[in-house]
């Protein structure tokens, strides 16, 4: 378990996402954290990286309490992590998880003492651990380790295979040192985290190979706008299928002042276009064609798609099983009427040249058709009379 949220074994893959805010900002993180939980993530990973942030994450936990957001925070830590947590240990308390770092707990003499003492208060709190290996603050000493080992070899490994080994080394190595000081395999999640596709699919089939330990996807420094998500889905949507992973984020860089939201929904997409998880309902739309050249369509598929998302919270508290939902929105006659039928609300709408009607599907018949200017907000309308109706309220409701 961590906190609320089961992990590994038959619990269902879990979403997490990270704040960008400055943690020694209670307000903004507090306010971002909520977000990012009101929009699907399950955990949310904060930065804890001076005293002052240390100090702050139980003032953000308790803010978030007043807001009714009981998501578990995972405290990040690099470098000074083991100081941070003996001098504040409601730090420790406040937290569901503590990540850190192989390759940047400490140097030299100084290194396994440091593990040893986030070990120890890890243990000492009952908390989780994820120890998250990064290619690009790998630790040195045991790459040059795994170099001098493979230069002996009579076929060297080359430099990509060399990295690769090196990685899911310092994941296996960490995570059995962990339970020689006493933490429970069980509090252990491992991550191996790279930026290109094929790299991250190879390592995590070995480290799957290798261990029982719950795994953490995410391909790091996975970039900007569709670079991001196309490679996210890539690496993630292979080792997804093959049974690999418990818990995932998607690292999108965000454009200026973007939501940080995206990476929650893009997390939630890949998982329910897989059939692995359910969110929300998933809206069907055809891309058009030369029979759509109107934006009637699209802008009404838009219009569907974020009334969806805005009801959705409500949903999710008030209806079981709404998520399960399937809409549809065609532009016109050619597959309008037959995917409008496999889904549970379809709409098909004439295309340029055809009748102006809009014959609307519910569970496969055909109850009405709309026309005039009024169709985008008739046909909301009638998607929340199909969720009061079908889906039955929650017993706390």
């Amino acid at each position: 378990m961590v906190g609320k949220v089961g992990v590994g074994g038959t619990a269902p893959i879990v979403i997490q996402s990270m704040t960008n805010t400055d943690t020694e900002d209670v307000f903004k993180t507090s306010m971002q954290v909520a977000q990012l939980a009101r929009a699907g993530s399950e955990m949310v990973r904060i930065t804890v990286n001076t005293r002052e942030a240390a100090a702050a994450v139980p003032k953000i936990r308790e803010r978030l309490a007043q807001m009714s957001v009981d998501v578990p925070l995972i405290g990040d830590f690099h470098f000074n992590g083991h100081k941070l947590l003996a001098e504040n240990p409601a730090c420790a308390e406040a937290l569901a998880k503590l990540r850190i770092n192989p390759g940047n707990v400490g140097k030299g003499a100084k290194r396994d003492g440091q593990f040893a003492q986030l070990i120890e208060i890890a243990c000492k709190f009952d908390k989780p651990i994820r120890i998250g290996v990064n290619w690009g603050s790998l630790d040195q000493a045991l790459l040059a380790r795994i170099m001098d080992e493979n230069a002996r070899r009579p076929e060297p490994k080359d430099a990509t295979e060399i990295m690769r080994e090196a990685m899911v080394t310092s994941a296996l190595e960490s995570a059995e040192r962990a339970e020689e000081l006493g933490l429970a395999g069980d509090h252990i999640i491992l991550s191996c985290k790279v930026s290109g596709v094929q790299d991250l699919i190879a390592i995590y089939r070995d480290l799957a190979i290798r261990c029982d330990y719950p795994l953490h996807l995410g391909l790091t420094e996975a970039g900007m706008g569709s670079k991001g998500i196309v490679a996210s889905t890539a690496a993630l949507g292979v080792l997804l299928q093959e049974g690999i992973g418990d818990t995932i984020r998607v690292s999108l860089t965000p454009e200026p002042n973007g939501d940080r939201t995206r990476e929650v929904i893009v997390a939630q997409e890949i998982l329910q276009t897989m059939g692995l998880r359910a969110f929300t309902p998933l809206v069907a739309a055809c891309p058009g064609c030369g029979r759509t050249t109107s934006t009637v369509f699209q802008e009404l598929a838009q219009d569907i798609q974020n009334h969806v998302r805005e009801r959705m919270p409500d949903w999710r508290l008030a209806r079981v099983g709404v998520e399960n939902m399937t809409l549809a929105v065609m532009g016109c006659v050619v597959n309008g009427p037959g995917e409008s039928k496999h889904a549970n609300i379809g709409i098909s709408l004439p295309g340029t040249g055809e009748a102006p009607v809009a014959p609307v599907y519910v569970d496969g018949e055909r109850v009405i058709t709309l026309r005039g200017e009024n169709i985008s907000a008739e046909f909301r309308q009638i998607v929340d009379d199909y969720v009061s109706r079908q889906y039955p309220e929650r017993a706390s409701h």
